[in-house]
């Protein structure tokens, strides 16, 4: 098979959550450990540090990578889903897995992989670790997929485990209070390994001590050891760096960052990566303080993140962002709210297994919406988003893509007009 063939292969034969949902997910990790055992348990072969959350685990996993890279390691990255290329999920300091080793990951595996009908995300999970092992990676850094007890990534050596926050999200899979949640996510605390907690709330807190004691691990919440000292980003400004001064409360340690990543957003992330940091150099790990100013600056650079608060055009201003529940959205409407605009367009899309009713009741009514469905299966049709929106009083037309979608915002737009892509992972990754 040639890289397209192989592709097609992993798209269409293999179950994968991201286009069918539900058919594709697997509640153990019988599969995974098999997998792993048929390719010599490669996981075990170098040091992981483990990242999960309901939102912004995909910002802190590539903005710990860039700074460890920044330092000099050699850095495995292994997030999901991707935007454009299948390679993108599997990284090594910010360089795509070659497409031969796809070919052959596939190509030697096929026969020894048939009986254990993996799904496209533990096929995937094992051609990374493979990868890292044979590369020699000094760490990898691990986003978990979903969840994170049953998911396939909680197979690996962690030296730390980071829980982001927790929000309603893959309810029908995670349990549907937060603290159902949490104790899912908090499943890849493992024994005397110690977990950074992003933010502090209070249904999720007692969970996650609660499990840190049962496993006598270190628990830390970064949000009560750093805070915000300065910030130099002007309320409306919608595409400055993120400019800021933070302290470490105890010690008064100062750190100023400077990120390009520009959503609002970012900064309850970075809290999250300057406590992490702060662990991971207790086990072993030299890290400098230009390392991590360095590893922030140049994270987009470094690792290719994309769809965070990202402008693709200015006249109109055009940005786009992978929202996808209702907490993530409520940040972006946020600092929507402080740019400084004429009128709003919203190109929305979603897929049809989220709490869409959730998100669709805090979208402003005061926009127009080109209502899409990204080209997955699991897309929700056009018609129908539509159809739930105007409950919410959200009015506006469903298009047949997303581009069409794209384009009639453009059509409709003045130069002093905002349009605002977002929704899912897979709207904006037909934008970017």
């Amino acid at each position: 098979m040639d890289y397209n063939q192989t592709l097609h292969y992993l798209f269409t034969r293999l179950p994968m959550f991201q286009r069918i949902g539900a058919a594709a997910y697997k509640a153990d990790l019988t599969q995974t450990i098999a997998i792993c055992n048929k390719l010599g348990h490669p996981e075990k072969k170098f040091k992981s540090i483990h990242v999960a959350g309901t939102n912004g685990k995909g910002s802190v996993s590539h903005l710990i990578a860039s700074i460890l890279q920044e330092q000099g390691y050699r850095v495995g990255l292994y997030t999901s889903p991707h935007m454009k290329d299948f390679r993108e999920r599997i990284k090594i300091n910010g360089r795509k897995i070659p497409e031969k080793e796809v070919i052959d990951f596939v190509g030697n595996n096929q026969v020894a992989f048939k009986n254990l009908e993996p799904s496209f995300f533990e096929y995937t999970f094992g051609m990374a670790v493979k990868h890292f092992a044979d590369e020699n990676v000094d760490v990898a850094v691990m986003e978990t997929g979903m969840g994170g007890r049953l998911d396939s990534t909680n197979v690996v050596d962690s030296v730390i485990s980071i829980i982001t926050n927790i929000g309603y999200d893959h309810m029908q899979f995670l349990g549907d209070t937060l603290s159902k949640i949490a104790a899912e996510k908090a499943g890849i605390i493992k024994y005397k390994i110690p977990v950074v907690i992003g933010q502090t709330q209070e249904e999720t807190s007692k969970v996650f001590v609660k499990a840190a004691q049962k496993s006598s691990s270190e628990i830390y919440f970064a949000d009560q050891n750093f805070k915000i000292l300065e910030q130099a980003k002007p309320d409306d400004a919608y595409d400055h760096p993120l400019k800021m001064i933070l302290q470490h409360i105890q010690t008064g340690r100062k750190i100023d960052l400077n990120c390009p990543l520009n959503g609002n957003y970012q900064v309850k992330n970075l809290i999250t990566v300057l406590q992490s940091v702060e662990i991971i150099k207790t086990l072993g790990f030299k890290i400098s303080q230009p390392s991590i100013q360095k590893g922030t600056k140049n994270v987009i650079k470094n690792t290719g993140l994309m769809g965070r608060w990202q402008v693709i055009a200015r006249k109109p201003l055009t940005i786009c962002d992978a929202a996808h529940n209702a907490d993530g959205m409520k940040e972006v409407i946020n600092q929507i709210s402080r740019i400084n605009f004429d009128k709003l367009h919203f190109v929305l899309g979603v897929v049809n297994d989220k709490n869409i009713e959730g998100l669709l009741q805090i979208m402003p009514a005061n926009a127009m919406y080109y209502f899409c469905k990204a080209d997955i299966p699991r897309g929700l049709d056009a018609n129908q988003l539509k159809d739930l929106a105007s409950k919410y009083g959200l009015k506006g037309l469903a298009h047949h893509s997303v581009q069409e979608a794209l384009i009639s915002a453009r059509n409709n737009s003045k130069d002093d007009d905002l349009i605002f892509i977002t929704g899912s992972t897979f709207v904006v990754a037909e934008v970017v």
